[in-house]
């Protein structure tokens, strides 16, 4: 299985160290999986304003749409997502994300933004219709030191355990009739 960890923001360390802790939890529970993660800061967005899409914008969405499975991480800014990765699902047809697998990780400066998390982050990924796991994780500024290591072991052992049960999400997904999407 294809799996794409983005790391939803232009700036920042910190989700992106997360994505590459869940990758290496991802590869102990099944070594198979082909993980790629795609950090928005290497590409060039475009707003959706109907100009012709540069070849950036081309290449991210069609990692999206070569994906069976995903993890999302993104930090809360300002008690919302990036708009860079709200933008980036704006350029996604509705049904590139349908019955594949989604993990979420998020980050902030408070406790009480992990409800970005509930409130604006699942309601998109259910419009696309994907397979949400019930057990995102969300981590705040102190659970990591100066280098942006994680440093709480409690942050380890969910993260641990969000891979173990989004591998199984990946592994019942494969039952599930794969949509195709019509680009003409």
């Amino acid at each position: 299985m294809k799996i794409l960890l983005v790391d939803g923001t232009m700036f920042g360390r910190k989700t992106g160290a997360i994505l590459e802790q869940v990758e290496h939890y991802i590869k102990e529970f099944d070594a198979s999986f082909d993980l790629e993660i795609m950090h928005f800061s290497e590409y060039k967005h475009q707003i959706v304003d109907g100009s012709p899409l540069n070849d950036d914008m081309k290449k991210m969405i069609q990692k999206f749409e070569e994906a069976d499975a995903y993890i999302i991480a993104t930090p809360i800014f300002q008690a919302s997502i990036p708009g860079v990765l709200k933008n980036a699902f704006d350029f996604l047809h509705p049904k590139t994300m349908r019955y594949k697998p989604v993990s979420i990780v998020a980050n902030g400066g408070t406790y009480q933004h992990h409800l970005v998390v509930e409130n604006q982050l699942k309601p998109i990924l259910d419009y696309f219709r994907a397979l949400v796991t019930p057990n995102y994780v969300y981590t705040h500024t102190s659970h990591f030191d100066a280098d942006n290591k994680i440093v709480d072991e409690d942050v380890h052992n969910r993260l641990r355990e969000m891979a173990r049960v989004f591998v199984q999400y990946c592994e019942m997904s494969k039952s599930l009739p794969k949509e195709t999407i019509d680009q003409h």
